[in-house]
This record gives structure tokens, sequence and C-alpha cells, in this order.
């Protein structure tokens, strides 16, 4: 299974919720508190953690099988900003970059074609980005729920800056001013994300202190018609982005049902 997730996947019932598929051992997180860090070697790790998984849940249906019982598999929590890149996911289209390499330069920017689902976003510095890689088998093997899960975890961190935030029908991530015929709708959230073999990869990008300005060097998303925002223009302060990072780590818990590795 194959399965891609884009900043505009729409919105899709999820099935009705199962009986607990996983015991709390299974449910247990490794947080990573990575820093500022490059965005590929980032992406090298997130795809290192995910073959381990997946070997290690081919080994358990071998042992399975054989009668013999299987080995709990890991989950990841990997948190960290990046200096100036622009990602384009698979379904994205390049001319929504508006700069070209020497533009990219002059920025002090790169970019990178990924194998997430979606259209192009920004990573920079003051962003607060989530890398959950997560064996989904251990908690709901249910992509829409976990989407769900994700943006749910970022609007109740929101609210604790007092932001009202919520969903746009058809258009994945986080938004202010969301309702229907709202004047203003902006983006505070972009996500993304790849399952395989329901081990998850790429993640969230929460917009904390971030440089908006270089979000007007692409089509965010490939969505023309709406804003992208920051909880330091929200709140016309910067804000602390550990205390952001901690804030959300709780509620990521929260939302997942999970808890930190002893």
């Amino acid at each position: 299974m194959d399965l891609y997730s884009a900043c505009a996947t729409p919105l899709v019932a999820a099935t009705p919720l199962a009986p607990a598929l996983a015991a709390a051992s299974q449910r247990a997180v490794r947080v990573q508190r990575l820093g500022q860090v490059p965005y590929v070697p980032t992406w090298d790790l997130q795809e290192e953690l995910l073959a381990a998984t997946v070997v290690l849940k081919a080994a358990n249906r071998q042992a399975e099988a054989a009668g013999l019982p299987p080995q709990a598999t890991p989950n990841h929590l990997l948190f960290c900003q990046h200096p100036p890149t622009y990602t384009l996911g698979k379904s994205g289209k390049p001319e929504h970059l508006l700069l070209d390499e020497a533009a990219l330069a002059a920025h002090g920017a790169t970019f990178h074609r990924i194998n997430r689902g979606g259209d192009i976003t920004f990573h920079g510095p003051g962003q607060l980005v989530v890398y959950p890689v997560l064996d989904l088998e251990n908690f709901r093997p249910d992509i829409h729920w976990y989407l769900r899960a994700l943006e749910e975890a970022v609007i109740q961190t929101l609210a604790t800056y007092g932001l009202r935030a919520g969903r746009i029908a058809g258009l994945t991530g986080v938004w202010l001013d969301w309702e229907e015929n709202a004047p203003n709708p902006r983006k505070i959230c972009a996500m993304g994300v790849r399952c395989s073999r329901w081990v998850t990869l790429h993640g969230l990008a929460l917009n904390v202190n971030t440089d908006l300005n270089y979000f007007g060097y692409i089509v965010p998303c490939g969505i023309t018609d709406k804003a992208v925002t920051s909880l330091q223009a929200e709140v016309g302060h910067a804000v602390s982005l550990d205390e952001v990072q901690e804030r959300l780590l709780a509620e990521l818990l929260h939302q997942l049902d999970a808890h930190l590795l002893a």
C-alpha cells in the first residue's frame, strides 16, 4: 500500500472507530528535537526510520506465521526547523515556484522535489516542522483519521494562544477565518504526508515566527485565492518556538492516544 495526502486532499469521512488495535506499549513514541537542520538529511533520516520499520513489520509477519510473538514497531516524532527551503510534492506543478535558480540563490533558498503528496510549500526559520514516522497499525490504520488528528492537535495548540482555528472543506491543513463566507481565510499550518505500508512520512509545518515574504515567491499548495499567516502575525509579537513545540507535542500525544517512550 502506498497512499499520498496532499496540501489539498478532500475531506473524506473516516471509517467507524474500531476497538483498539494495539496495546498501549505499541503507542509509545520516541521524540527527537533536532533544532534547525538542513532539509535533505532530515528527509534521509525519515526514510531510514521508515525502512527499518518496514523490515521489522516483514519479520513480524514471518514470526506470526511461525507462531512466534511479534516485536513492537517503533513510532517517532521529529521536531525541527529548516533553512529557507521550497519543496514540491508529487502532484505539484513546477510553475508554482516563481523563482529561477539565480533568484533562489539570491534569497538564500533551496528547492527539492519530494515524494509526499501535494503541491509546493515553504519551510524556513521560525516555522515548526513535525515529521511523524508512525506505524498507524499501532494506532488506527486510517489515513483520514490520521490527518484529522494532526489538524486537531494544531487547532488545540493555537487555542492556547487565543486563536480560533479550524478546517476548510477540501483543503487539508489548519486555517484562520475558516468559516464559510469568512472574509479573509488564511492558512497557518500546511500538511502533506506519505504513508507506505501504514508507516507515515513527512507531516506538518506550523508558521510560528516565519518570514511570510518567502510565500510570495510561490503559489502555496497551489491555492491562489487564500493568504498565509503565522502565529506571530496573529498575536502581534514573536512567540517562543520551544514553547509552541512542547504544547504541540502534548496535543499530538493526546490526539494519538500515545505516550513518550520511557
